[in-house]
């Protein structure tokens, strides 16, 4: 049970890692176009305006972070919004149920058992 945050841990860097090298490097199947009809100008802004790379540039950096046990909370909080954006989008933006795809309740679980796992240290911060 001692490993289990090791294992959250390299599980969501591998993740955050394996989708942000693919938007620069595409080795993955690209998703199929969602059914929404507020998704397609949304990426396209976001993407056209390069916004998404600096986005992906933050996920590989927040997964070796996250993937590094010293540095680890660091990670978490360069991949919390991003974490909540991803979450945010598939309600609001894709809708039909999105958020419930696995890799978006693989990195929700993970993300939230290893925030839970160093509750004690992000506590800490609201007290200063």
């Amino acid at each position: 049970m001692k490993h289990m945050p090791n294992l959250a841990a390299a599980l969501l860097a591998l993740a955050f890692l394996a989708f942000g090298i693919n938007h620069f490097i595409p080795f993955l199947p690209a998703p199929a176009p969602s059914s929404s009809p507020h998704a397609t100008p949304f990426f396209k802004s976001i993407i056209l305006s390069s916004f998404m790379d600096f986005i992906k540039v933050i996920e590989i950096i927040g997964a070796i972070l996250v993937a590094t046990p010293k540095t680890r909370n660091w990670g978490l909080l360069a991949l919390g919004p991003i974490i909540i954006g991803i979450i945010a989008t598939n309600i609001f933006i894709k809708g039909d149920g999105a958020v419930f795809a696995p890799p978006i309740i693989l990195i929700s679980v993970l993300s939230a058992y290893l925030l839970w796992n160093a509750r004690e240290k992000f506590l800490n911060l609201l007290n200063n």
